[in-house]
């Protein structure tokens, strides 16, 4: 009781009168705190009944009852500004046993809020979190000090586009900080083309083309390698339309750090990757993380341009010889954007054909785009070919895989000492119509000659050490 306090100057009598009152303050604080708790009470359950009787008629107040059951309770949100009896309202929910409870105001919101709205708003944070994650790498390919030159290789799908659109808001377009690669491979639609000049205008830069090797147009190709190719020979195609184009468009640009629109959801043979690979040339994945339903969440918040196709059906984009529509139903499963492509198509062990060839392990070797830079191989050049004896000689093709995967075992035969032959190589592609006249119809091809410089084709597609021992052996007396 501290104003009834005794200081040593108070006579006793004046203590006793300020104990009592300070008894009679203390109580009657009392009685006035249970009638307010009593007045807040009703007020409450009379405003719970006002808005119950509102549910019917909710248009004609000014009150919307979008409300979520939680237990026995019921919150509402209003659709107008709070009043201050509104916002006591919302602050205060009755418990079970009618005392007022207050409730953080995230959480009433939280309880008034609808499935749907939640859904937006999780869908809007996942988004945001993408679009700076997807910066964050592009950033790096460009500031980073290990990359002097990043290219994006683009065929206008709709997650390349997104990308574009990012790299854009990033100023990398327009200063040329990110060069832009296409590939024509003369069997694409004609809307292909067409949205690709209109995007470099729109956009306001000038991409870097590529195509066939000394083609300049679908007819010269034709003329060259024959219209049905790829009905012919899948792989060979793929090597002479996109893969040899795309490792000549990363060596002429230079590139350091390849950014591209490879994703998780693709299927099985990426469902592995990540935002960033290292590796002689960096790889840069900024949708790795990314849906096709995401993909189309940036295009529409954004309202950018995408290929004309999508709206004939069409999830993804290639050759219109192999890309069919697919029923919208599919696009958004897994592996659904893509299911359109490759159709009818097989690898040659039988198997369904998914990839191009440009993705595949192996293919971004740009750096050392020569094979046998090192060891016994003995580098001849094509023209030198005709005038060899007594030697084994494998004509290739450094970007070609199945070079690349014969470098090893190529490389331990030319250590045998006792073959009695040669052991050389000697590159094609860059001389194809001389390649031809030796009787190469694709890479890598390989030869026995003998003394008298007669070659022998080697037909066989096991290229070990053994194997080509055994055709020494018979061919080579």
């Amino acid at each position: 009781h501290g104003h009834g306090r005794e200081t040593p100057m108070q006579p006793l009598s004046l203590y006793r009168r300020n104990v009592r009152a300070s008894h009679s303050l203390t109580w009657g604080l009392v009685a006035a705190g249970c009638v307010l708790t009593f007045i807040l009470s009703v007020n409450s359950s009379m405003s719970g009944s006002q808005d119950q009787s509102h549910i019917g008629s909710a248009a004609t107040t000014s009150v919307k009852p979008t409300c979520l059951r939680i237990g026995q309770q019921n919150a509402f949100r209003p659709n107008v500004a709070h009043s201050s009896r509104s916002l006591r309202r919302n602050d205060l929910v009755r418990s079970r046993r009618g005392v007022p409870v207050h409730i953080p105001r995230a959480e009433v919101e939280m309880q008034t809020a609808s499935v749907e709205s939640m859904i937006e708003k999780s869908k809007a944070e996942r988004l945001n979190h993408l679009e700076m994650q997807a910066m964050e790498a592009l950033k790096y390919a460009v500031e980073s000090s290990e990359n002097k030159h990043p290219v994006f290789p683009c065929a206008m799908i709709a997650g390349d586009m997104v990308i574009l659109d990012l790299i854009n808001r990033l100023g990398y377009l327009k200063d040329g900080k990110v060069q832009v690669m296409f590939v024509d491979t003369f069997h694409l639609f004609d809307e292909t083309i067409t949205f690709m000049k209109d995007t470099e205008e729109r956009y306001g830069f000038k991409g870097n083309w590529f195509q066939a090797e000394g083609c300049a147009d679908k007819s010269e190709y034709d003329a060259k390698f024959g219209a049905d190719l790829w009905k012919v020979n899948i792989e060979e195609y793929d090597r002479i339309c996109k893969v040899e184009p795309f490792q000549r468009g990363l060596k002429t640009l230079e590139c350091d750090c390849m950014i591209n629109g490879r994703r998780r959801d693709h299927g099985f043979e990426r469902a592995f990757i990540d935002v960033y690979e290292s590796g002689k040339m960096n790889k840069i994945n900024p949708l790795a993380y990314w849906t096709f339903e995401d993909c189309w969440d940036y295009i529409n918040k954004y309202q950018i341009n995408y290929h004309p196709l999508h709206d004939k059906g069409y999830p993804s984009i290639g050759d219109a010889k192999d890309t069919v529509p697919v029923p919208r139903e599919k696009w958004f499963e897994y592996a659904g954007e893509r299911s359109g492509r490759f159709t009818g198509l097989k690898n040659k062990d039988g198997s369904t054909k998914t990839e191009c060839g440009i993705h595949v392990d192996g293919a971004e070797r740009t750096f050392e785009r020569d094979l046998w830079i090192e060891g016994k191989v003995e580098k001849v050049d094509i023209k030198a070919v005709e005038g060899l004896k007594n030697s084994i000689v494998t004509v290739y093709a450094p970007w070609c895989p199945f070079s690349q995967n014969m470098e090893e075992e190529f490389a331990k035969l030319a250590e045998d000492s006792s073959l009695g032959l040669s052991v050389t190589a000697a590159r094609g592609d860059e001389e194809r119509e001389l390649a031809r006249s030796l009787g190469v119809e694709a890479f890598p091809t390989t030869f026995i000659v003998d003394a008298s410089g007669k070659r022998t084709k080697y037909a066989s597609e096991e290229r070990t050490v053994d194997a080509w021992k055994n055709f020494i052996a018979a061919n080579a007396a």
